[in-house]
C-alpha cells in the first residue's frame, strides 16, 4: 500500500500498512536514525502473510515524517554528559507518537515489535499503554542501564563522526557503518543496503533529527523499573555478534521483562538479515499467540 500522513497531535506520521485491516494489527517501530524502510518491504509481506495488518513508520525526526525545525541538535559534549538539557523530546514521547498513529488508524489493541531505539520505544509502549498492546518484541536492544548493552569501544568513532552533507557521502556512511555493525555470521547485502541508502536520501535525510533522536536515548536513563510494569507477552531477540547494543542489553531487558522470553541469535550482529527473517517472524508470531484475549485489532471499518 502507498505511504500515507497521519495527524499525530502537532506531528505528521508516515506509514506504511501491508496486508488485510481486518487482521490483527502488528505494529513496527524501528531504531535511531532509521527510517521505517529498515523494515524491509519484503519482511512486512511475510508478517502480513502470516495473519497481520503490518504498520510500518517514520518515527519523529526521521523520513517523512515530522522534522523538528528551530532546535538545535546536542553537542557531542552534551550527549557524553548526558545532559537532559540537549533532549527535544523523550523516548516517552516518541511510544506516544505510536499509540497516537494507532488511535488516527481506529486500532484499539496491537501486537508491537521494535529494533534498537524502535525497542526502547516499543517497550515504554507497552509500559505506559498496557491496554493497547497485546504482545511485545523487544528486538536488540537494552534497558538504559549505563553498564548493560552499551557500545563496543570500536564503535564509539560512528557516533563521533560529522554526517555527510550530500547523497554519496550519505550513502557510503550506511554502509560502512553496516559492515561494522551487521551479521558477520551472514552475507553482507551491499546493493541492497545501497538502494535502500539512496532511497532514505531521497525521502528525508536529517542528520539533525538522528542527533535529536540520541539524546533522548542517552537522557531517557535506566528503564528497568519502567519494564517490571509490562504486562504484555514478551519476546527478546538478540544477536550474540551484536557490537552497537551488546547482548547484556537483551539479557537485562529479558531479566526485568516478568515472564520474558529470551532468544540469542548465533551470529546475529545489529541489522535483520534477510536469512534470520523466518527465525524472527516465528518468534514475533509464536509470542503473538501468547496474547491473552485472542488477538484481533479494532481496526475502523
Amino acid at each position: 500500500m502507498a505511504e500515507q500522513m497521519a495527524k499525530v497531535g502537532e506531528l505528521d506520521i508516515c506509514y506504511e500498512t501491508f496486508g488485510r485491516r481486518e487482521d490483527p494489527a502488528f505494529l513496527l517501530v524501528m531504531g535511531l536514525g532509521t527510517q521505517m524502510l529498515g523494515w524491509h518491504e519484503g519482511f512486512c509481506a511475510q508478517l502480513a502473510e502470516r495473519g497481520f495488518f503490518v504498520i510500518r513508520y517514520d518515527n519523529r525526526d526521521i523520513g517523512r515524517s515530522t522534522h523538528l525545525k528551530g532546535r538545535r541538535p546536542p553537542t557531542i559534549k552534551q550527549l557524553l554528559l548526558r545532559d537532559k538539557a540537549a533532549a527535544a523530546y523523550s523516548l516517552a514521547d516518541m511510544a506516544d507518537d505510536g499509540i497516537g498513529l494507532l488511535d488516527q488508524l481506529g486500532i484499539e489493541r496491537a501486537h508491537v515489535a521494535g529494533a534498537s531505539m524502535g525497542g526502547m520505544i516499543a517497550q515504554l509502549m507497552a509500559a505506559n499503554h498496557p491496554d493497547r498492546v497485546l504482545s511485545l518484541a523487544s528486538i536488540m536492544s537494552n534497558t538504559g542501564h549505563r553498564w548493560k548493552g552499551m557500545p563496543g569501544l570500536r564503535i564509539y568513532p560512528l557516533f563521533m563522526r560529522r554526517p555527510p552533507d550530500n547523497r554519496e557521502g550519505a550513502i557510503e556512511s550506511t554502509v560502512s557503518t553496516f559492515r561494522t555493525i551487521g551479521s558477520p555470521a551472514y552475507p553482507f547485502d551491499e546493493e541492497e543496503l545501497r538502494r535502500t541508502a539512496q532511497l532514505s536520501f531521497e525521502r528525508g535525510y536529517n542528520p539533525a533529527g538522528t542527533a535529536r533522536q540520541l539524546a533522548a536515548i542517552v537522557t531517557s536513563g535506566d528503564r528497568v523499573q519502567d519494564l517490571r510494569r509490562i504486562t504484555a507477552p514478551t519476546v527478546v531477540i538478540h544477536g550474540t555478534r551484536d557490537v552497537m547494543v551488546r547482548p547484556s542489553g537483551g539479557r537485562e531487558t529479558a531479566r526485568a521483562i516478568p515472564g520474558a522470553r529470551l532468544i540469542e541469535i548465533d551470529g546475529m550482529g545489529h541489522d535483520l538479515p534477510r536469512e534470520l527473517w523466518d527465525r524472527i517472524l516465528g518468534a514475533m508470531v509464536a509470542n503473538s499467540e501468547r496474547a491473552n484475549p485472542p488477538a484481533r485489532s479494532a481496526a475502523a471499518a
